[in-house]
């Protein structure tokens, strides 16, 4: 048993070198960008808002969008997001308290993964957050890590064969954004095409990451981050680019702290981890969050996902990471093999 855990650890390590751990490498240059839409006073808020008939929807973004107030409003039970004028809507200030019923708070509040029986206190926690889905199908998410590659778009592609408007949660960095503006505008027409329903999950701005050092002075938990910039400013280029942050943050490399999951809290996003890593192949459940890298640098991935989805191995139908939040807790979380 420790020697398999061994050999999945070395594995899912040696994945996430190859998928996320180049971000630092040269990237090309910024191309085909469409019109910027000038984010400017960009703040966190909390309120309730309503615009009858439309349902109650929380704001938990203000800014200016090219001179125009304008709110980043979540529904509170289906989470998805809306950039809305405010002048739409009558606002109040809001509070968790008063929200603490909604699917929206109570998936915020996710509890962190329980130690296993035994285990060794550690520093910092390895996947936290939602890590396996409500229901039958499966959530496919894909990392778009800071990488010199460009884009995977055959991933893509075979996604919109499954059949139109295809769900795919892709957890952008905003350095891969900066460096990858064509791929960006290719993944925004497929998604207007209809190809491809596409939720823009917030991977951080730099995806810091330093090799051989301990995962508690690793990542977002490196001496010198600023977690909230690291949130704000992703959100700010995505929606400059033309894109709607949803409420679902991964945090680079699956590992964070209490501290850096209160930020989370603080700002409303929801720690999106996951419980399918293609590349050791894992018996698959329904409800999986089903993790690949098509940023350039993870094609073993890749290629394990397609031979699964011609082979029919991945549970159906997949589903829009929306609908994860209230799954229970896979009985076996893999990142917890890794010692």
């Amino acid at each position: 048993m420790i020697s398999r855990a061994i050999t999945i650890a070395a594995v899912l390590l040696a994945s996430c070198a190859a998928g996320c751990f180049h971000a630092n490498a040269a990237t090309p240059a910024a191309g085909g960008a469409a019109a910027p839409r000038h984010v400017a006073d960009y703040a966190r808020v909390f309120l309730v808002c309503d615009a009858p008939p439309m349902n109650t929807r929380l704001a938990i973004r203000s800014m200016a969008l090219k001179g125009e107030r304008t709110l980043l409003l979540v529904d509170p039970e289906t989470l998805k997001t809306y950039l809305e004028p405010a002048k739409s809507w009558r606002c109040a200030d809001d509070s968790d308290e008063s929200e603490s019923a909604t699917r929206f708070l109570r998936a915020i509040d996710t509890p962190p993964p329980a130690p296993k029986p035994g285990a060794i206190s550690k520093p910092y926690l390895r996947n936290a957050g939602v890590t396996h889905g409500a229901g039958d199908g499966s959530f496919i998410t894909g990392d778009l890590c800071p990488s010199s590659k460009p884009l995977d778009r055959p991933f893509i592609e075979a996604l919109e064969r499954v059949g139109p408007g295809t769900p795919i949660s892709l957890s952008i960095s905003g350095l891969w954004l900066k460096h990858h503006a064509d791929d960006f505008q290719w993944l925004q027409e497929q998604a207007r095409a209809g190809g491809v329903d596409i939720t823009w999950v917030n991977h951080s701005f730099s995806h810091p990451y330093f090799p051989g050092r301990p995962f508690e002075e690793n990542f977002l938990l490196a001496p010198g981050v600023d977690m909230e910039a690291e949130i704000l400013d992703t959100e700010k280029a995505l929606i400059d680019s033309g894109g709607t942050p949803s409420v679902f943050f991964r945090f680079p490399g699956l590992i964070s702290n209490p501290a850096l999951m209160d930020i989370l809290r603080r700002d409303h996003l929801i720690a999106l981890g996951a419980d399918g890593w293609l590349v050791f192949a894992p018996p698959l459940r329904p409800g999986a969050i089903v993790l690949v890298h098509p940023n350039g640098n993870e094609p073993q991935g890749l290629r394990i996902f397609a031979k699964m989805m011609a082979s029919d191995r991945l549970p159906r139908p997949f589903r829009a990471i929306d609908d994860a939040p209230g799954g229970a807790k896979p009985p076996l979380d893999p990142p917890s093999a890794i010692r």
